[in-house]
């Protein structure tokens, strides 16, 4: 039997992740560790938050003793706690450094110590930069725009040195934007179809020409797990669907489904450092027989679908936020009000 520590178990992705794992493995004994912040949240485990293989900590990466502590029993890994949101590391970086940073750091180190079989590190495609034409491959050098991206491609550069210098049995994943459940409000997607489901603007920065590379969040977790069995300690794996639109695509694509007008829509200044293009070349994951399984219009259908049928989740995170003061994040260009 292995055990299995996620960081970031109750955010969008590794709550999904881990959903994902006790459904298909019936011995893998998986622990959760998430400090709970804004963007974790609890009630993204509740249907599993019973299950017998399943245990939830609440912590901090950056907690040295915790870290070492947890780690004691792990025989593998899967990185995931980050700060993530592009917005807010632009006008508070440090918080993201010292999680995405520092916490790996503190991983690292744990899962040096007491030697684990091996460690995953999600990154991210926003390490490369942006690209106007091709593909981005493993070996590009990163060159982030960001001081969100910036930070992914610092933890990035501290695996790759664990694995060349320890010999810690490292993996980097890095993905494209993914859509789906459990995603919080503040990402494009989340944001455009909840403010659409009650008639809100949809703030879409610059021109809308900005494209991404699209991903259903289960497809990501089959190859997250594939590459956790299969992939090549030291390696790196890009993970995309080959779903380029550009956001204006997207948006039309919410308000098309859901049968909302065109004008919904309110263009905003332009973010500081907006990647224009991000696209990956997936052939490496590829090859270990990994296929996205959902098309762009599947992958929207259902994450639409499952947010029309959830009300009471994302109306609570949007009562909560604007209790706390938050609420400004829901418009994307806070940055220009807050610098």
């Amino acid at each position: 039997m292995k055990r299995l520590l996620v960081t970031g178990g109750c955010g969008f992705i590794f709550s999904n992740f881990i959903r994902y794992l006790l459904d298909k493995y019936d011995d893998y004994d998986i622990v959760n560790l998430d400090a709970l912040t804004y963007a974790g949240r609890i009630e993204n485990t509740e249907d599993f938050m019973d299950n017998s293989h399943y245990t939830f900590v609440k912590g901090n990466i950056c907690d040295k003793k915790l870290v070492n502590d947890l780690m004691k029993d792990i025989d593998c890994v899967v990185h995931g706690a980050a700060e993530t949101y592009v917005d807010r590391s632009i006008e508070n970086s440090i918080d993201f450094l010292q999680t995405n940073v520092i916490g790996t750091h503190v991983l690292l180190e744990a899962a040096r110590v007491h030697k684990v079989a091996r460690i995953i590190h999600i990154s991210t495609d926003e390490a490369y930069g942006s690209i106007e034409e091709g593909l981005f491959k493993e070996t590009n050098p990163l060159s982030p725009n960001s001081p969100y991206a910036a930070s992914k491609a610092a933890a990035d550069l501290l695996v790759r040195s664990y694995f060349t210098t320890y010999n810690l049995p490292a993996i980097i994943i890095r993905s494209s934007n993914n859509v789906g459940p459990y995603q919080h409000c503040e990402k494009m997607v989340s944001l455009f179809i909840t403010n659409a489901l009650e008639d809100e603007p949809l703030p879409l920065y610059g021109d809308g020409g900005n494209i991404r590379d699209w991903i259903y969040v289960l497809d990501n977790c089959e190859a997250i797990d594939l590459v956790l069995h299969q992939g090549k300690p030291g390696e790196i794996y890009n993970i995309g669907a080959g779903n380029e639109k550009t956001n204006l695509e997207v948006t039309h694509f919410i308000l098309n489904r859901l049968g909302k007008p065109k004008d919904l829509i309110e263009f905003v200044s332009d973010r500081p450092g907006h990647d224009r293009r991000y696209a990956l070349d997936c052939t490496k994951i590829r090859e270990l027989g990994w296929r996205p399984r959902y098309t762009f219009e599947e992958a929207l259908e259902k994450t639409i679908g499952w947010y029309q049928s959830h009300r009471d989740w994302w109306k609570q995170l949007k009562e909560r936020l604007a209790r706390e003061d938050s609420g400004h994040w829901l418009k994307r260009d806070a940055w220009s009000r807050s610098l």
